[in-house]
């Protein structure tokens, strides 16, 4: 890994395209690593700024380079006092100061040389068929070996996202759970939904679309699709996304969850009752027809030409086969 890079401009000075990074962590081990890679893996580190919110013991906060400490927006929160992932988004994306591209991530990612030429190169490329255009995508996995990342590719091309196979609605809640499948293709794709951990496009969104600090963790990226599809912003998945994501597999996590028993037993509010009132909220949201403000649907387009463009139709609690795999030949 090369030496943390100098800034290339003056701390406050604007350029065209800085990119913010929007980065929430909670007790994680590689919040050092994620933070090095994108800097030292970038074309242009010096226009990257971090708005990353350290749900973290305070012993164990991450000491960061001098040469990079005028690009870090940083806020620390003991992992006791955090109320979950939307909860952390919320607050990260406040840290936000008008750079034209937003970029929100997980804190367990390993990025590509070049990886900001290229996210913004498909970003202006989707703006000319909307400007309001979010890219988005599950990247590709990887694992550290020895220290080392290692890429573990699904795809090589795009990776699209569907309905998790034998997913049907239950009936006290909407959330749904997706994955992404390998697609062919060098253009950009429509897509029916967003992934949390991964989540590209114009500044302009953080105005437009504030993350909802009162959901929890799952029908986060739901939610989050279906407020921008319904405001007139189009999802796209692009070719070879330039970021990997670490995933948890088996039942051993390398990194503490806001849910982790241990942890949770100490709150008093406990992960049940955030989850509980997160599937009110969704259900408020897709179901009732609540009046949720700035956090409710838009009125650009409606949920039944989302069900037509996508297969999932909240209004008649049904999932149509072209919103699984079948959608894309499997």
């Amino acid at each position: 890994m090369r030496p943390p890079p100098k800034p290339v401009l003056a701390a406050g000075r604007p350029e065209q395209d800085r990119i913010f990074v929007s980065l929430a962590a909670y007790c994680d081990p590689l919040l050092g690593f994620t933070i090095a890679s994108a800097l030292t893996q970038a074309s242009r580190p010096g226009r990257v700024v971090f708005g990353v919110v350290e749900q973290q013991m305070p012993q164990a906060c991450i000491r960061l380079p001098e040469a990079w400490q005028a690009q870090v927006r940083r806020i620390h929160i003991h992992p006791l006092e955090a109320r979950g992932p939307c909860w952390a988004r919320a607050i990260a994306m406040s840290l936000y100061q008008g750079e034209p591209w937003f970029l929100q991530i997980d804190s367990h990612m390993w990025f590509e040389p070049g990886w900001d030429e290229r996210l913004v190169h498909w970003g202006e490329r989707c703006a000319l068929r909307n400007p309001r255009s979010l890219i988005s995508t599950y990247p590709n996995a990887f694992t550290l070996r020895d220290g080392q990342p290692v890429a573990d590719i699904a795809g090589p091309e795009l990776l699209a996202f569907v309905v998790r196979s034998e997913q049907q609605f239950q009936p006290d809640h909407p959330v749904l759970t997706f994955e992404a499948v390998p697609v062919a293709g060098r253009e950009p794709l429509p897509a029916l939904h967003i992934g949390a951990g991964c989540l590209f496009g114009p500044g302009r969104l953080v105005q437009e679309l504030p993350y909802d600090p009162f959901l929890y963790f799952h029908g986060e990226e739901q939610a989050f699709a279906l407020r921008a599809w319904t405001r007139g912003w189009d999802i796209f998945q692009i070719p070879r996304m330039p970021i990997y994501h670490q995933y948890l597999t088996g039942s051993h996590s390398p990194r503490a969850l806001h849910w982790s028993p241990e942890l949770d037993a100490q709150r008093q509010i406990c992960s049940a009752q955030f989850t509980e009132a997160a599937n009110r909220r969704m259900a408020a949201l897709l179901w009732d027809g609540a009046d949720l403000g700035i956090y409710g649907l838009g009125k650009v387009r409606s949920l039944a030409e989302y069900a037509a463009f996508s297969g999932i139709d909240y209004a008649a609690r049904s999932i149509a086969p072209s919103a699984y795999k079948a959608r894309y030949g499997y």
